[in-house]
């Protein structure tokens, strides 16, 4: 007589197995640790993405004085300054985002500045540039 697991059968045995394959085995061709049935399907040809703002304002926590869009610019320019930068001047500026692949717009908004001044912060250069800060922090 042979002796196996008396709590399940070969079927339920294999379907549990089934079940936690992807936690074991993690991504690749044993499984995935995502559901297949969660996975979002793309948008079709004539529909739009999707995305998690779908009208208005995409940040609700824009601080007085700057709209959403206002912070997403100041921090895309900011992506392309490095803190070793700062404090620094107009060429130094350029040369930093240049070194930081940034793309032509940024390299070109920072072209406008003045020459001759120092800036401590992104927000300054931001201000330089002619552009609003927020009103008031914290």
């Amino acid at each position: 007589m042979e002796r196996g697991s008396s709590k399940h059968g070969p079927r339920l045995d294999e379907q549990m197995s089934q079940e936690v394959s992807g936690l074991l085995q993690g991504p690749g061709t044993g499984g995935s640790r995502v559901d297949e049935a969660r996975v979002p399907e793309p948008a079709g040809e004539d529909q739009p993405e999707v995305t998690t703002a779908p009208a208005g304002e995409t940040r609700t926590g824009a601080p007085k004085g700057m709209s959403s869009e206002d912070v997403e610019e100041r921090s895309r320019l900011g992506r392309f300054i490095t803190m070793s930068a700062l404090p620094g001047d107009r060429e130094g500026l350029i040369a930093n985002a240049r070194d930081n692949d940034a793309p032509d717009d940024i390299v070109a908004e920072l072209e406008r500045l003045p020459e001759g001044t120092r800036y401590q912060t992104v927000s300054e250069v931001w201000a330089a540039l002619g552009h609003k800060n927020e009103t008031t922090r914290w």
